[in-house]
């Protein structure tokens, strides 16, 4: 695994070597995929660990919201209340077939692309036919479109931002899991998380990219995970993964 060096107050090699090696310190012995990307934005200090591609399963619903909400603004239009529809449930609660209606809507692999080439992403590309859940993604990839999202970000606009946020900020209690957990006591958080069994190993990806409040300021994280033997080990790898990366950013 590589490691990309942070940015901001409190930075520097000895940072970057101290987060580089919680990960390492939580990391499974058996070589499983990891990687973690985290930025404060009140300092912009920013860490990441690991650079490498994964295949994205459901976090790919945030692009997929954000490519729609794109085709609707450079439309002048607001979303129909189908497409309000699927994204909630998409978002909320990560249904599939909401999801795939709306990849259909925009325009599947060109469309996610052609959005996430306007919002900065440079190595997310959507998966094959109607494979959304192919499309492959890097931590710090995650990082970029939220900050479309949780920052003020000139692609879309205030509005269509905050509609993001509040999908985010609203998923069923038994998808809270990941970022969420290492948040600040009593602050909201936004997440959207993603977990996938491949067929060919049996193995587990699991993922969880959100912002939280971590030390009193909000923090974007974003933790990619393959090669899980259970879907309960992801969980527990991402979610240490990703107290690494808070305490990283807010320490």
């Amino acid at each position: 695994m590589g490691m990309g060096m942070g940015t901001g107050r409190g930075t520097g090699a000895a940072r970057e070597a101290r987060f580089a090696a919680a990960v390492e310190a939580v990391r499974p012995a058996d070589g499983g995929g990891l990687s973690v990307a985290a930025v404060d934005l009140v300092t912009g200090g920013a860490v990441s660990y690991g650079d490498r591609a994964f295949v994205t399963a459901s976090v790919v619903k945030v692009d997929i919201l954000l490519a729609l909400l794109l085709r609707a603004q450079d439309a002048g239009r607001d979303l129909t209340g189908q497409e309000r529809e699927y994204a909630a449930a998409m978002i909320g609660r990560s249904d599939n077939d909401a999801a795939s209606a709306l990849w259909d809507g925009i325009g599947r692999a060109a469309g996610l692309d052609a959005a996430n080439a306007r919002l900065g992403l440079t190595r997310t590309a959507g998966g094959d036919g109607t494979l959304w859940g192919l499309t492959r993604t890097t931590a710090e990839d995650r990082i970029r479109l939220l900050r479309q999202v949780f920052g003020a970000g000139p692609v879309l606009g205030e509005d269509a931002r905050a509609y993001a946020r509040g999908l985010m900020e609203r998923v069923v209690p038994d998808q809270a899991w990941g970022v969420p957990a290492v948040a600040d006591a009593g602050t909201a958080w936004a997440v959207k998380n993603g977990w996938l069994p491949r067929d060919a190993t049996g193995l587990w990806v699991v993922h969880s990219v959100g912002r939280v409040t971590a030390g009193g300021r909000p923090c974007l994280l974003a933790v990619l995970s393959d090669g899980n033997a259970t879907l309960a080990h992801g969980v527990a790898l991402v979610e240490r993964a990703a107290e690494a990366a808070r305490a990283a950013v807010a320490g």
